[in-house]
């Protein structure tokens, strides 16, 4: 057999093997990411469970004003959003919320107190928290998120200052320690960790 021959067949002998070695991935491939997806979507749950709990859905409201409590009531005293989060003129909520939790008042405090941007609300006008997909697609619309990707919500949800309050409310007006989130912070952490590795999964309305 000529040289010309043998590089011919070597050729179509190699292409035939990229050919199927390519359709072998093509059918694999679904397989791969069903599970992927579905561990995404499951550790989505777990971080929705946090987000719609009253120690964070208080400041993500669709409205102009904060909400209290876990019956998540208006915030007294008439306080309002303000242009950027932070009150208004006169009582901003600085002006209140210190660094830290004050026990003896009942008045939570941490570093740069505010309510989250409208775009970020995870409840309607009526004060009724949004599906879960509505508020994942929120999540991870970097139009409206603050540009943040994947390791950027991760590092927010695990690093935050504000967000870890959370975990750390202090006592009410009464006395009574206030409710945590149903994950520790470590695990929601860690679910969101799993979620962005999976590609930032969200459910289906």
């Amino acid at each position: 057999m000529s040289r010309s021959r043998m590089g011919v067949g070597l050729a179509w002998f190699l292409l035939t093997v990229s050919v199927a070695v390519f359709a072998t991935s093509a059918q694999e491939s679904p397989n791969r990411t069903a599970p992927r997806r579905a561990d995404g979507l499951a550790a989505w749950q777990q971080i929705h469970s946090v987000l719609i709990h009253p120690r964070c859905i208080n400041c993500h409201t669709a409205v102009d004003y904060p909400q209290q409590g876990d019956e998540r009531r208006r915030h007294y005293a008439n306080v309002v959003r303000g242009p950027d989060g932070h009150g208004v003129p006169g009582l901003q909520c600085a002006t209140c919320h210190q660094e830290s939790n004050a026990n003896s008042t009942g008045v939570p405090g941490s570093h740069d107190w505010h309510l989250a941007p409208l775009s970020m609300a995870w409840q309607d006008r009526n004060d009724k928290p949004l599906s879960s997909a509505a508020i994942c697609r929120a999540i991870t619309d970097r139009r409206t998120n603050h540009n943040m990707d994947g390791p950027a919500l991760l590092k927010h949800n695990a690093e935050d200052t504000l967000v870890g309050w959370a975990w750390e409310p202090g006592r009410d007006i009464h006395g009574n320690t206030r409710t945590v989130p149903p994950l520790s912070r470590a695990e929601f952490a860690e679910a969101t960790r799993q979620w962005v590795e999976a590609g930032m999964p969200c459910p289906q309305l």
